[in-house]
């Protein structure tokens, strides 16, 4: 007879444990309300595919979730990989800010084991709630060999996805997680792969890399409308700002006008990120002055994560590797 996996469950907040006043309101909730035993009870017959070891380390709508946490969650998970009886991390998030927590983790963990997260649109309370399933799926990926040494993973409605990929592109829609460019990696039910992953960037900066004296450190997005002004990059630079990464229009393009303030930001030792505040795309070497960095395939939420490691690991040579 199989040995049934053995799941360490780490919840940490989001809509998936969100409680509303009524079952038909799917706005007005508290986010992480919800104990971890609750989530579980919800979920009839989970305990036929996997031992599950439950734990909560945080209770927080992921909007107000911060590098800080980043970072504690990351060492908690690395420290579950690295017990012989944990076959799979899974962790319940709020979709916020699920593919940021789900980049930094794939950036630092140093594991072949499965970690997947997993989310909800709909809070615990409502009607037709998708967390009960998505928690299922979440565990049955996790605890499937299938999915070992391709990184931090997302399992949402029936599908895997690739943290380097996922994006939340919709604000309400129950599908509003997903990879609407390159699409899934897989099946969550049952567990079966359906393309390679993009796993290259797997544990490229592992935690022991990152100074923790140092972070976070502060580098922050900067959205460029049209005829937006390039004053908030000046004064962010002069109070110590130590990396910028632009959301360009179109392919990345940057404006005439914000060329002198790129100039000076990077002559003062911070390092500037070319990218797009386009969906889909990517975004290549272009014009610019001397040291200006390019996204690639990255957003720009997902290009900060990426820069904000790299120098705090002494390592902003690397941002190129992984943004290509």
């Amino acid at each position: 007879m199989n040995r049934k996996p053995s799941i360490a469950l780490i919840a940490t907040g989001g809509t998936i444990a969100g409680a509303a006043a009524s079952a038909s309101d799917t706005t007005g909730y508290a986010a992480g309300a919800i104990k971890v035993a609750a989530l579980l009870e919800a979920v009839p017959g989970l305990e036929a595919i996997a031992d599950i070891q439950p734990e909560t380390l945080f209770a927080l709508d992921s909007k107000d979730m911060t590098p800080a946490h980043w970072l504690a969650l990351a060492r908690r998970v690395q420290s579950l990989a690295e017990q012989s009886d944990i076959d799979g991390i899974v962790i319940t998030h709020g979709t916020d800010t699920l593919e940021e927590t789900a980049f930094f983790l794939h950036l630092t963990l140093s594991t072949d084991k499965p970690v997947v997260l997993t989310a909800a649109m709909r809070p615990a309370t409502a009607l037709s709630a998708d967390g009960p399933m998505n928690l299922f799926s979440a565990v049955s990926v996790a605890g499937s060999a299938g999915f070992r040494g391709l990184g931090t993973l997302v399992a949402v409605n029936d599908r895997v996805f690739a943290a380097r990929e996922v994006s939340k592109w919709h604000t309400r829609a129950v599908e509003g997680v997903g990879c609407p460019e390159t699409g899934a990696l897989g099946w969550a039910n049952p567990p079966r792969l359906s393309r390679p992953s993009a796993d290259f960037d797997r544990g490229v900066l592992p935690l022991a890399a990152v100074d923790a004296a140092r972070w976070p450190l502060a580098v922050e997005v900067f959205y460029l409308t049209a005829g937006a002004s390039p004053m908030l990059l000046d004064a962010a630079v002069d109070a110590g700002l130590r990396g910028a990464v632009l959301a360009c229009a179109g392919h990345g393009s940057l404006p005439d006008s914000w060329l002198p303030a790129v100039e000076r930001a990077i002559a003062s030792g911070c390092a500037v990120v070319r990218a797009s505040r386009v969906a889909q795309g990517s975004v290549g070497a272009g014009h610019g002055p001397a040291g200006l960095l390019h996204a690639g395939t990255l957003s720009p939420s997902k290009a900060r994560v990426a820069l904000m490691l790299c120098l705090a690991s002494a390592a902003a040579e690397r941002f190129g590797e992984i943004a290509s």
